[in-house]
């Protein structure tokens, strides 16, 4: 599937009869869609829209029968009105007050029960709504956090946060202000509509005349204005993208002097998508005053109409003055519909987002039936017959067959590119290899569960990710049930409790964002400290070092030789010093490995590791 990863570029023309032509978000950058696809986006949001709705949906009736009573009591006004006309005043003047009375208390009545009817549905349409937008909100959150790296590394974190953000507020607006405005205006002009036919069916084929035009009207504001929110939202989500990057470079913003050219990349979006919401507004004041117009031509002609029938006898006074005031809220309430019609496309636009992303599947997927892991896990790795490309076509691992023993520890060595981070990403299950299999003590790991699997298999990457919060937290990352004594022997066990203990709180001193207070081989020593607390199997170090200065990596190197005691280890390495504690070294070239066994042999033979070590030695000279 392609996933469109662009700031607003249009993907390629789309099959309609494929699958990927919709699955996902593989047609989240597509403005204009075929009429296939537009279904199928339509019956995928309203799925949604039903799974969230359906816990709730007994509130939802309460508050539908709600509001038709409240309605219904809006509806006996205009008849209150007639009766008071035609029969309450003649009564009047004969001296019989009675009917005035009843005519003023029906209407009064009438009155309260729709205030008293409008705020119950209120309250109880907006904890539906909430709900609602809090299962989603929860949803969303959660199944980003499952997708696979393969997802994420092609669909930025700026677009995953539209979809938290803006996306989301789209929805929230339209429960807040249209919700009820549109329950009640469809309730209006159904009720208006029948009550007109029930008074005089002629003139009120007259008053209904004008939904001809409204409908045709509609017909050609849906479509504009979906394609014009379509783009509005994925340029919504391309300015959240920009700003997002440049925040989290701004060191390199700053330091290259960038600022000029990101601001005319952000000027650019943010005037694309200011002439986006414009045609939205100029589709809007072209539909909301048509409908209004209709409306109104529609009064005239009824009023005309009624009036010569007034004249001639045919039709009471009363009679249509209670008409006229039914075919004004008939027609009042479609202002109100046409502007939540207008957020209705903005949210429908937004909730195809959300359900393309909702609907993305991990790729690597949490297995039916998880093979229990045991207790104990000795460490045994085994790659057998793995074969593994990013692209289709494009191999990055040919057939590799290789043996761990349980507690060995490999260094893996080789120029960029040559395929020893993807090692360590198969091996960790952040990808499934495209062929083969990989096990850990005999078990796939592809059959166990995540739980299982990271409890066995950890990895240590060259950026050391520090959570906001204090050392401590990040510290029982590894092991969120351990006690305070736990976390701090982990950290005095390979080095770090020195300089943790001299910062300002100590254990509880906050790293702030990204570990910002810590220098790099501080924030390592920390992630080394929670790769100890873990205590897996299974130790991955994928460039551990690589950043670091001579002093943090010599801290580092002694925190290794406690870290990685007991237990299997794959450390990919740079700087060949790392490969000093290694009892084996593997050499990749090409996705394969071309050298295999002992430092010392390697070394002492000719051979890629022996020419590598050369020229890292001269180096140092």
């Amino acid at each position: 599937m392609t996933i469109a990863t662009g700031g607003g570029t249009p993907l390629p023309d789309l099959d309609p009869e494929a699958d990927d032509a919709w699955r996902g978000v593989a047609a989240e950058d597509t403005d204009d869609v075929s009429a296939h696809v537009g279904l199928r986006l339509r019956s995928r949001s309203r799925r949604l829209l039903g799974s969230l709705i359906r816990p709730y949906r007994w509130w939802a009736l309460l508050a539908g029968v709600v509001v038709v009573i409240s309605e219904l009591a809006y509806l006996v006004g205009p008849l209150a009105v007639a009766y008071g006309i035609d029969s309450a005043v003649p009564a009047l003047a004969a001296g019989d007050g009675r009917p005035l009375v009843l005519a003023t208390a029906a209407y009064l009545a009438a009155g309260v029960t729709n205030a008293l009817g409008k705020a119950l549905f209120v309250r109880l349409s907006a904890r539906v709504t909430q709900a609602m937008l809090l299962d989603l909100r929860g949803r969303v959150f959660t199944h980003a956090q499952s997708l696979s790296l393969a997802f994420h590394e092609q669909y930025t974190s700026g677009r995953v946060i539209s979809r938290m953000t803006s996306d989301l507020d789209s929805l929230n607006e339209l429960a807040d202000e249209g919700l009820e405005g549109l329950i009640s205006g469809v309730l209006s002009v159904v009720a208006a509509a029948v009550t007109l036919l029930v008074l005089d069916v002629d003139l009120a084929l007259v008053a209904l005349a004008a939904f001809a035009p409204i409908l045709l009207v509609t017909r050609w504001f849906q479509g504009r204005s979906r394609r014009i929110y379509r783009r509005t939202r994925s340029l919504i989500a391309a300015l959240i993208v920009q700003f997002t990057e440049t925040m989290n470079g701004l060191r390199a913003v700053v330091s290259f002097r960038r600022e000029p050219r990101n601001a005319a990349i952000f000027g650019e979006l943010n005037d694309r998508n200011a002439a986006a919401n414009g045609d939205a507004l100029v589709a809007l004041g072209i539909y909301t005053p048509a409908v209004r117009l209709f409306g109104n031509l529609s009064l005239v002609a009824t009023m005309v109409i009624g009036a010569v029938q007034v004249i001639d006898g045919s039709l009471e006074v009363g009679v249509l003055a209670a008409f006229l005031l039914y075919v004004r809220r008939m027609y009042d309430p479609l202002d109100e519909l046409a502007m939540f019609y207008n957020a209705w496309q903005g949210a429908i636009a937004a909730l195809e987002k959300i359900s393309g992303l909702l609907e993305e599947r991990p790729g690597v997927p949490e297995p039916d039936r998880p093979h229990p892991l045991p207790a104990t896990v000795a460490g045994e790795v085994r790659f057998s017959g793995v074969e593994f490309a990013y692209v289709p076509e494009v191999p990055v691992l040919a057939r590799l067959d290789l043996r761990i023993p349980a507690g060995q520890t490999v260094a893996v060595v080789g120029a960029t590119g040559a395929g020893k981070s993807t090692l360590a990403k198969l091996l960790a299950r952040f990808y499934d290899p495209t062929a083969g299999t990989v096990t850990l003590d005999g078990i796939d790991v592809a059959t166990l569960s995540t739980a299982d699997l990271r409890r066995g298999v950890v990895m240590v990457t060259q950026e050391s990710f520090l959570f906001s919060g204090s050392v401590a937290d990040n510290v029982a990352l590894g092991r969120p049930s351990a006690s305070r004594a736990e976390i701090e022997a982990a950290a005095d066990a390979i080095g770090a409790g020195g300089f943790i203990r001299s910062l300002p709180d100590g254990f509880d001193t906050d790293v702030r964002k990204r570990g910002g207070r810590l220098s790099a081989g501080q924030r390592q020593l920390v992630a080394f400290a929670r790769a100890f607390l873990a205590d897996p199997a299974v130790l991955i170090l994928d460039e551990a070092t690589a950043s670091l200065d001579l002093p943090a990596e010599r801290a580092v190197q002694r925190a290794l030789g406690t870290v990685l005691r007991g237990r299997t280890a794959l450390i990919i390495a740079h700087r060949l010093s790392t490969v000093a504690i290694a009892e084996r070294v593997l050499v990749m070239d090409g996705g394969r490995v071309v050298q295999d066994g002992p430092p010392a042999e390697l070394l002492a033979g000719p051979g890629a590791f022996a020419t590598m070590h050369a020229a890292w030695r001269d180096s140092l000279v």
